[in-house]
């Protein structure tokens, strides 16, 4: 049901509500298409992030987007911990809602965004940004089109990137289940989702294996110390913050990684960050506590199988997947498809070209699309052509949980439908 009549003679105005990289990101394409959609407010308690969104209308707080209702849609992409509040009132006041992945830390706290937000009859989606990527497209074009046959198996990869983990995960601000949730939810739910997306078929049975495994205060080399900007060894560390920021820094200017370091755009501060912050600790002396790999075996729906393996001692670069059906098989890597009929030994081979493989990049055009359709569909009322609602993300939260209820049990466990 839509909140609102189509809209037709206007951009559709939305608030942000969490001014952080993906909030920004939202908001970069916002900007980009004056004609589709005006942000029109933003909520962050971050001066420096409101000043960055560059809406007209800025609070401290998303509070007062309920008292007034000042837009037809708001994204909320706070931190995963305080999701749920805001989602909740904010459909209640009648915006339609894209929240960022995953929804909450929580399945009772998905469960309640979801039944509250399905009451207030609002559009809803989720930034499933995997769905709405050309390379996905591609993809699912050819499993439907049969000419893999009858779908019996699949394998997914997901090279976190060494770096990546290191940044994020380690020092950043999903280091922590307690503050923030389990790897396997905050990192790949997108994966389940597209997994289960590409398939046509639920995530029905699942057992896991992992554990935290490098990043461990045992594992730091000998005359290393708690900060890179004081280590003897920081040379021949792969981790070192000074190797990640610096170059970054000089290279690229003040961008991705770096804006989560420090709000200065200069050495000095970035320097001064990485003395003071979290992100110039040694990776083997932080507070981290989620898994560095992680392997999941599950059953589909239609007795398919598939294999998840997310690792973060890779390259940062594309998912890697294999398809393998009763007529044919296929392989993806994020810029290319290959396919091979059984029934004619025929391989074609599809040719997406280079693109974006991570957050920096834009997901591969996912961020760009999952905005154009929300944007789309707010402004004709027509829900359909958002591919994330409630129903198939509460599905891929739901494996999740159920896939760290195996990890930390060794039992295989079933996976509810609702």
């Amino acid at each position: 049901m839509a909140p609102h009549p189509p809209i037709t003679d206007r951009p559709v105005r939305i608030a942000l509500v969490g001014a952080g990289n993906r909030g920004l990101t939202y908001a970069e394409w916002i900007k980009a298409h004056p004609s589709a959609a005006e942000l029109v407010a933003v909520a962050d308690p971050r001066p420096a992030a409101r000043a960055a969104a560059g809406a007209p209308l800025a609070f401290d707080d998303w509070r007062p987007l309920v008292r007034e209702r000042v837009a037809d849609a708001v994204i909320v992409a706070t931190q995963d911990r305080q999701h749920v509040e805001p989602v909740l009132a904010l459909a209640e006041a009648g915006y339609a809602v894209l929240a960022e992945k995953p929804l909450a830390p929580t399945e009772d706290e998905v469960r309640q965004i979801v039944e509250g937000v399905e009451k207030t009859g609002v559009l809803f989606a989720v930034c499933h940004v995997m769905r709405y990527t050309p390379y996905t497209d591609l993809v699912k074009q050819v499993v439907d089109s049969g000419v893999l046959g009858q779908l019996v198996s699949i394998e997914h990869l997901e090279p976190v990137g060494w770096w990546h983990y290191a940044h994020s995960y380690v020092r950043g601000p999903w280091r922590s289940e307690r503050e923030s949730s389990p790897m396997l939810l905050a990192k790949s739910c997108h994966d389940l989702d597209w997994i289960s997306y590409v398939m046509g078929a639920r995530i029905e049975r699942v057992a896991s294996f992992g554990g935290l495994k490098h990043f461990r205060p045992e594992n730091a080399p000998a005359g290393s110390a708690d900060r890179c900007l004081d280590c003897a060894v920081e040379a021949d560390c792969p981790y070192s913050a000074l190797k990640l920021y610096l170059p970054t820094l000089r290279d690229r200017g003040a961008v991705w990684p770096v804006t989560h370091v420090t709000e200065s755009t200069d050495l000095p501060g970035l320097m001064q960050a990485l003395r003071e912050g979290p992100y110039g600790v040694c990776v083997y002396q932080h507070d981290n506590d989620v898994v560095d790999h992680q392997v999941l075996a599950m059953e589909l729906s239609g007795q398919i199988t598939a294999t998840f393996q997310m690792v973060a001692f890779t390259e940062q670069t594309h998912r890697q997947t294999r398809i393998f059906g009763s007529h044919g098989w296929l392989r993806g890597d994020g810029e290319r498809v290959t396919v091979q009929d059984f029934r004619t030994g025929e391989v074609t081979v599809h040719e997406l070209g280079a693109s974006g493989s991570n957050a920096a990049d834009g997901h591969g055009g996912g961020d760009a699309g999952l905005v154009e359709a929300f944007v789309r569909a707010v402004a004709t009322g027509d829900a359909s052509v958002v591919r994330s609602g409630t129903a198939v993300s509460l599905g891929s939260h739901l494996a999740a949980f159920a896939a760290e209820r195996a990890r930390r049990s060794g039992t295989v466990q079933v996976v509810p439908e609702r």
